[in-house]
């Protein structure tokens, strides 16, 4: 409802100032002009608020109006989110294209959701029942995946006085709750939420269950725990965006919210068109049936960028509260901090390093901390999981960077990507000596109980291995691979082995893309008992050459491509194989 009004005094950019707001609130969405700029209050004094301007601002003049809607920036919850193609401040693209043509007009506006759809809702309460908020009222089949579960909006309570099943739009009353002071509440299927403010859950636990990637450099080295966060910074070219396909196709989660924040256009018009094409692996039917993208552009207005990393946690939050694991990928929090630095230099407030604002730290944190664990609201026992991962892209690759650095003070998993290795065609890029995953102690309790007792003591000496292969090519870079001792040139080969025949992984081979974890195990477990058993035999005298030539090794190398359902009976042969083949390298005792 556009009430309070003031009138435009300064225009810088995205930043426009207006006067007489008195009545006006901190993050009360505007329209400035007669165009129906949409804008955002950012800062008050007195009657002045600096509102950023989330469209062009060209040909705005001083003196025009500025209108609030009393409210802040919000998003709208319901079914007709999955599969959805928003910009930063939730505007369906599709929509608009469709009504506005390929050139979208400024003050172009269109609800998020469509008012005129109807859905069959199924009530799973019964008039009568007590309920509170969080509780589920009822289910709309949104997609073949994806049920789409019906709650108590928050800071509701009371008894169910009216309940129905049936085709309705989002907007229709479904039901009716009386609270305990006598208030009737009409319920529909929509729910509209404050994008800056987390949604509300009753605990938060403590991540130990690991987010199965299929990817084995991640699942097997740097873990990210279900409800973690995780980072993942690299110069350009080194396979970020490939890293958050994967992610997005192959993760163990029930809806995907896909962030391009910031991006190259077309950068997003690969995404846009790929993942609609794309099947989700478990299900067989479109991944877009569980998926929601938000494109925001570089050529886009500076000021929704900012907006858009808000949008998609808060959409994301809403899926965590009906019990469902969803991951958010934010691609990159780099473009987004950009956005921060050119509204804070506009407001003329004091910089931080490199000219980011002083408060960059505490924004990445608020947005990293709306992941987690969480027991939902509502009476049953229910557990919703938002894992965050966030894309670093720093200028050239540096890390010390101050978005670098402020992100992997707060995130928990940090896989580097290495433009080194992806210039080898080594893929994914992920440095396996500066990554790191704080949740993997806990991530190898659950291994050790669900894969194999063997998990965490493999992982561990094949980190070794590859820590040790680096100070020996130190070694050998200054005197040479002929000045070693036969086990260390073993462990170089049994390192080699490593990172080629394990590490590396083909995103688009049909079987390698995807690696289950108990082929991860099988995989690592023949790779370290060739080391094991080679180490012993070079102590006992077998011959080096022989050792490495082994027709085995041949075989482990193409390991990765057994498909899932062979690769138990393969992992048994090649067991007894290595053991044969290298018991037989080693000299008879006389």
């Amino acid at each position: 409802m556009t009430k309070k009004q003031g009138r435009v005094t300064k225009i810088s950019g995205p930043l426009v100032v207006a006067e007489g707001m008195r009545d006006a609130n901190m993050y009360d969405i505007v329209r400035v002009s007669d165009k129906n700029l949409i804008g955002e209050i950012i800062e008050m004094h007195g009657d002045q608020a600096s509102i950023q301007v989330y469209e062009e601002t060209a040909g705005l003049k001083p003196g025009e109006m500025v209108f609030s809607e009393n409210e802040p920036l919000s998003v709208e919850l319901g079914p007709g989110l999955i599969g959805q193609i928003f910009d930063g401040i939730q505007r369906p693209l599709e929509e608009l294209v469709r009504i506005e043509g390929s050139n979208i007009k400024r003050g172009a506006s269109v609800k998020a959701l469509d008012r005129t759809k109807t859905w069959n809702f199924k009530a799973k309460v019964a008039e009568g029942t007590q309920v509170v908020a969080g509780d589920i009222l009822g289910e709309v089949k949104e997609t073949a995946i994806l049920k789409h579960l019906i709650m108590v909006p928050p800071k509701i309570s009371g008894t169910i006085k009216e309940i129905k099943s049936g085709l309705f739009t989002i907007e229709d009353p479904i039901a009716v709750i009386t609270d305990e002071k006598g208030n009737t509440h009409e319920i529909s299927m929509m729910q509209r939420w404050p994008v800056r403010i987390g949604r509300p859950y009753q605990s938060k636990y403590s991540p130990n269950e690991p987010l199965i990637t299929g990817q084995r450099s991640i699942d097997t080295f740097f873990p990210v725990a279900k409800g973690g966060t995780a980072s993942v910074p690299g110069p350009f070219g080194s396979g970020k965006t490939v890293i958050q396909h994967q992610l997005a196709k192959w993760a163990s989660a029930d809806v995907v919210v896909y962030i391009g924040c910031g991006e190259r256009g077309n950068e997003m018009t690969d995404v846009l068109n790929e993942f609609p094409e794309l099947d989700d692996p478990n299900s067989g039917r479109p991944l877009m049936e569980r998926t929601i993208l938000i494109a925001n552009t570089s050529d886009m207005p500076v000021a929704a960028r900012e907006a858009s990393i808000y949008t998609g946690i808060t959409i994301a939050e809403y899926f965590r509260d009906m019990g469902y694991s969803v991951s958010i990928m934010a691609d990159s929090t780099s473009r987004w901090a950009e956005a921060l630095r050119e509204m804070s230099g506009r407001l003329e407030e004091m910089p931080g390093e490199e000219g980011y604002p002083a408060y960059l730290g505490s924004r990445l944190a608020q947005f990293y901390e709306r992941a987690g664990m969480v027991k939902c609201l509502g009476s049953d026992d229910r557990t919703g999981v938002l894992t965050a991962i966030g894309a670093v892209s720093p200028p050239g690759g540096d890390l010390s960077d101050p978005v670098a650095q402020s992100t992997l003070r707060i995130v928990q998993v940090f896989w580097s990507l290495d433009s080194a290795l992806a210039y080898q065609r080594h893929f994914p890029a992920i440095n396996w000596l500066s990554s790191y995953s704080l949740y993997s102690e806990k991530i190898d309790l659950w291994m050790n109980e669900n894969i194999s007792a063997d998990w965490s003591k493999l992982r561990k000496d094949a980190i070794a291995l590859l820590q040790e292969e680096s100070e020996l090519q130190e070694i050998v870079r200054l005197v040479g691979h002929d000045s070693l001792s036969f086990t260390d040139r073993l462990k170089l080969e049994a390192a080699r082995s490593i990172r080629e025949d394990f590490l590396h992984q083909n995103s688009f081979h049909d079987i390698d893309t995807y690696t289950s974890l108990a082929k991860q195990f099988y995989m690592l477990n023949c790779l370290m008992n060739y080391y094991y058993e080679a180490i012993d035999a070079i102590a006992r005298n077998a011959d080096y050459q022989r050792l490495i030539s082994l027709p085995i090794r041949d075989d482990l190398a193409r390991m990765k491509y057994i498909p899932e359902d062979d690769v138990k009976q393969s992992y048994d042969d090649f067991l007894e194989r290595i053991h044969t083949e290298i018991s037989a390298c080693v000299p008879r005792e006389v």
